[in-house]
């Protein structure tokens, strides 16, 4: 048995330090960055803030949305080759701001390639719970091979070996990073697995800036500024699910209750996830997301522009000029309370 005694911190108990900054304006920092990947030959700018690809979330609607503002939307895993056929019939895609989800099912590899094809996918994202498992590695070098030039996502993992082996030996461009952390995830609970997000991010990132690559940290995000906590952590890009979730776009069925209006979100390991995708949950597995009801919200665009300003302002604080920046300007602060709740309900 093993014990690692170095504490591990998520996000709320860091706050980012202050500094001294010559910024006056919010208006000063830019947001957008440029990148360049390890093992693809293209280059991506815009906004590196994702919508997950949860059935709620990674629709064609929330990309209508956040394309607007350079920022990317992962579709969720169901959208087959005749949802994109029908979608590209009424508006095309922009392959610098979304992402084709796949899981690791070989039988499934033919489907990929006809939807890589028809819409010119820059983005391809390998995602399952478990992102440690050999047969991962073993795809991706799959997917690396028949999609040479591809910017190639895969994960989920929380831990430096997993990164590197991925990044090395999956050729894989970006790997994102979270074990259990999202709002709608079971995973610590029913497993006893993972590790605190920021701690994840912090390490994960330097595994994959020593090797040229870069990290999505997935999960775990509540509000803008952990939103900025993750970048400043050394996040590139962050995936968001329930702060995207709730609003028209997502085309979840609102639900009234006690006077005021819900959406369900659930987690793609969910029960409900796998009755309506799958059949049902097999009897060798438990659920491990929970469906949760998000106050509804209404349209994304004012949350997108909440964020934002978050950032922007986080930025104004310690001296950063650009997102990029952010990270080699921040300090965290450990604390047991982040903020004044006398007030709140």
């Amino acid at each position: 048995m093993k014990i690692i005694t170095t504490p591990q911190l998520d996000f709320h108990n860091v706050l980012i330090r202050p500094k001294r900054t010559t910024i006056s304006s919010r208006s000063q920092v830019d947001l957008e960055r440029d990148m360049t990947f390890p093992h693809s030959t293209m280059t991506w700018k815009g906004t590196p803030i994702i919508a997950a690809n949860m059935d709620t979330t990674g629709t064609f609607e929330v990309y209508d949305v956040l394309s607007k503002h350079k920022m990317i939307t992962c579709f969720n895993k169901f959208y087959n080759l005749k949802s994109f056929q029908n979608r590209l019939k009424k508006k095309s895609l922009d392959p610098d701001y979304f992402m084709i989800s796949t899981g690791i099912d070989e039988s499934q590899i033919s489907n990929l390639h006809d939807i890589v094809e028809l819409t010119a996918a820059k983005w391809i994202c390998i995602d399952v719970a478990n992102g440690y498992m050999e047969q991962v590695v073993n795809y991706c070098q799959k997917v690396r091979q028949s999609f040479p030039d591809k910017i190639i996502v895969a994960g989920n993992v929380a831990t430096r070996e997993m990164v590197e082996e991925l990044i090395i030996n999956g050729k894989v461009d970006v790997v994102k990073v979270g074990i259990g952390p999202g709002s709608a995830c079971l995973t610590r609970l029913k497993t006893g697995v993972g590790v605190p997000q920021l701690s994840a991010i912090i390490e994960c990132a330097d595994a994959a800036h020593g090797l040229g690559a870069h990290i999505i940290a997935d999960g775990g995000c509540t509000c803008p500024g952990d939103v900025a906590k993750a970048f400043g952590a050394g996040a590139d890009f962050v995936m968001l699910g329930g702060m995207f979730a709730g609003h028209d776009e997502g085309k979840g069925k609102i639900v009234k209750s006690n006077g005021s209006k819900y959406i369900e979100f659930y987690g793609s390991s969910s029960t409900i996830a796998n009755k309506k995708h799958y059949g049902g949950l097999s009897d060798y597995r438990s659920s491990e997301g929970r469906t949760v009801r998000v106050k509804y919200r209404g349209k994304i665009e004012d949350t997108i522009l909440n964020i934002f300003g978050g950032i922007r302002s986080s930025c104004t604080y310690v001296g950063a000029p650009s997102l990029k920046q952010l990270s080699k300007c921040t300090t965290f602060v450990k604390v047991t309370n982040q903020y004044n709740r006398t007030f709140v309900d």
